[in-house]
């Protein structure tokens, strides 16, 4: 993996990185921890650039225990997670603050939502194009190609960019 602007604390051993430092990613998510021998090793977190991340307890590059910490502040947990099931569709700032007044509406978790480039969907790492199964950042940089299993997912369960722009009509 290549990586952008290491930045490293630490002792070198017969040129491998060990000790505690930083990798910033292409994607611009940053690792800030322990390293052993070039690898996530020991305790360390995933930073996302726009918020959130994972923190976990590394074993040579390989997660052993951690928790996701989604933008909004909301943590994941594996047992117990009763956000957005069935009986409650409530975003977690919906939940945390109540809801918005009346004719407001809140699609996503962010605030106001981004507006969706047209045949497109939101995904939550930014947009994707079903026609090319690109997926790019909010910034329209790439990130990834879906495979088949993300594109069903995604067409499935993401907001979709309409075609024609619906209005409210009152009633004559």
């Amino acid at each position: 993996m290549e990586l952008v602007g290491p930045r490293y604390l630490g002792g070198v051993v017969r040129g491998r990185m060990e000790g505690f430092g930083y990798y910033t990613l292409p994607t611009g998510t940053e690792y800030r921890g322990s390293l052993w021998d070039g690898m996530f090793h020991g305790k360390g977190q995933l930073l996302r650039p726009k918020g959130g991340g994972y923190r976990a307890l590394w074993d040579r590059g390989v997660p052993t225990q951690g928790k996701y910490t989604f933008i909004d502040g909301l943590e994941y947990e594996e047992e117990k997670w009763l956000y957005c099931d069935g009986y409650d569709r409530r975003f977690y700032t919906e939940i945390r603050s109540g809801f918005k007044p009346p004719g407001i509406a809140q699609l996503t978790n962010l605030d106001p939502p981004k507006i969706i480039p047209k045949g497109c969907y939101d995904f939550a790492d930014g947009f994707y194009n079903p026609k090319t199964r690109v997926i790019v950042d909010y910034k329209r940089r790439f990130l990834k190609n879906a495979d088949d299993d993300e594109h069903e997912w995604i067409l499935r369960n993401c907001r979709k960019a309409w075609d024609l722009t619906t209005e409210h009509k009152p009633k004559p």
